[in-house]
């Protein structure tokens, strides 16, 4: 035989191949046609350290995005005009002395710490006859027909208003039931009024009131019961029209004698709802609210409770179920109310609404009246000095200025930031960015279909021989073959001749095995 014939070179593999072409950094300097060597080693433990880092980093972003972040931002807002909150307020004393009767007594005794007793004695302090001897109670009581009818009256506390400047009377005030019994509610909207506006802040831009809140009709305290009052004077709330008044838990005191100047500022708080934060982003489900809040929720909830356990409701719930009565008041409602609202905190569970209103305020008085206006002041609503010190107050309610706080939350990291990180992260630690990984994955496809499709479809496919397609005459003279034409006899490199039988019996022994 001739010289060797020189070894062709053996092609690369996939591998080699897929890191020469591929945009990932680093795999073209590890593989390599050839054998290991020391600089593939250190291009692949850099690769390596590079790609965990990486890894570490995408973890930990992961685990940040998963914690929802948020941020809270405080703004100051200015507007040209703004809409004048609804002031709520109610007198201490929630019934009038001079309209309660024998028969109120008979069934509010109770309520009022009196003892059956002790009747005549309660009768002369509220300045009525003691004679019973031709009082006869009634079968039944209606509890808001009293409350109605003793509670102080708006037109009688009113002495002067103005807002704006412009005079207002008790046709601008809205009643409404609260626990302090009937109160009065400014610029509620549920009078078919429009809500009013303001251009301006600062005293005599709001709302200034003066009243009298009559001590001379306050019940004489007999006994400490829900309904006993120690103080005199009256209870005021600023809230949304939106919400309804809870004045027992969240309203102010404003005390006779005195000119209370109240500067509010408004707040506009918007919460992230879950998982962010744990604000209510659903609407109120009740059959008495339209519109959720945390007022509305406590009232609703407080409503259910009562008539849950005692088959009725306070005078201040709504609804049009049975007003309780002296007695259910007394031993049910008083008692399960005050339960749910100091002891119970899981019957009622209000969220915060994602979307709410709130009022800041400043307060600060002056004396009223003064040495001087006294005189003048009696004169004017023909009473003493002496019952004007004691009965006056002036309310006046402005806005600071015509600007209102924005307190909102927002996300502090959301998925467009968590992206953003992960590709920094991959451009600075492999170099590879998300058609890299398209490349990767389309790789991973040719490999997949070349090797498990492949090998299914080769399994399934009978092997052949190629020397099964050649046919060779028993003769290989006979005619029209010649001997140049004749197959030669394969010879190994033993020097050991092989026929084209013998090659026909090795192929049907491999498809054998």
């Amino acid at each position: 035989m001739g010289a060797a014939e020189e070894e062709a070179p053996r092609p690369p593999s996939d591998i080699t191949v897929f890191g020469a072409n591929c945009t990932l950094h680093g795999l073209s300097h590890i593989f390599l046609p050839g054998g290991v060597t020391f600089r593939r080693l250190l291009w692949a433990a850099a690769f390596c350290s590079s790609l965990s880092i990486f890894l570490l980093q995408v973890a930990d972003r992961v685990i940040e995005y998963y914690q929802y972040p948020y941020v809270t931002i405080l703004d100051e807002m200015d507007s040209p005009v703004m809409f004048f909150p609804a002031i709520t307020m109610c007198n201490y004393n929630s019934f009038r002395k001079s309209k309660i009767t024998r028969n109120d007594i008979f069934w509010m005794a109770g309520l009022l710490g009196v003892e059956q007793g002790d009747f005549d004695d309660f009768m002369a302090a509220l300045g009525q006859p003691t004679d019973d001897s031709k009082f006869f109670p009634s079968k039944t009581f209606n509890m808001l027909e009293f409350v109605q009818r003793t509670s102080h009256d708006i037109e009688e506390m009113l002495l002067d208003c103005k807002y704006r400047g412009k005079d207002c009377g008790p046709e601008n005030f809205t009643a409404i039931y609260t626990r302090y019994g009937k109160c009065y509610t400014f610029n509620s909207g549920l009078d078919g009024n429009p809500l009013l506006t303001t251009l301006k802040g600062g005293t005599g831009n709001g709302l200034e009131i003066m009243l009298d809140i009559q001590q001379d009709e306050y019940l004489p305290v007999w006994g400490e019961t829900d309904e006993t009052s120690y103080e005199a004077g009256i209870k005021v709330q600023i809230h949304s029209q939106d919400e309804p008044p809870f004045i027992d838990q969240l309203g102010f005191g404003v005390a006779p004698g005195f000119q209370t100047f109240v500067s509010c500022q408004q707040q506009l708080l918007q919460y992230l709802p879950q998982p962010w934060g744990d604000c209510k982003s659903t609407p109120i489900d009740s059959e008495f609210f339209s519109t959720y809040s945390i007022t509305a929720c406590r009232i609703d909830c407080e409503t259910r409770y009562l008539l849950e356990n005692c088959n009725c409701r306070m005078v201040h719930m709504p609804g049009t179920s049975t007003v309780c009565t002296p007695e259910q008041y007394k031993d049910c409602a008083d008692p399960a109310l005050d339960f749910l609202v100091e002891k119970d905190n899981d019957y009622c569970v209000c969220q915060t609404p994602c979307n709410m209103t709130r009022y800041g305020k400043e307060l600060s008085m002056v004396k009223i009246p003064s040495k001087a206006s006294a005189k003048y002041l009696a004169k004017k609503f023909n009473k003493t000095e002496q019952y004007i010190g004691e009965n006056i107050l002036v309310l006046d309610i402005f806005f600071e200025a015509l600007n209102y706080e924005k307190i909102e939350q927002k996300k502090a990291y959301e998925i467009a930031g968590l992206l953003g990180d992960i590709g920094g992260q991959m451009g600075l630690f492999i170099g590879a960015s998300v058609l890299t990984i398209l490349e990767i994955f389309d790789y991973l496809y040719e490999v997949f279909k070349d090797k498990v499709l492949g090998y299914f479809m080769r399994k399934k496919r009978p092997q052949r021989c190629q020397s099964d397609n050649l046919e060779f005459p028993e003769n290989p003279t006979s005619p029209g073959v010649t001997p140049n034409h004749a197959p030669r006899a394969h010879v190994t490199p033993s020097g050991v001749t092989r026929t084209a039988s013998d090659s026909r019996r090795t192929c049907y022994l491999v498809t054998r095995l």
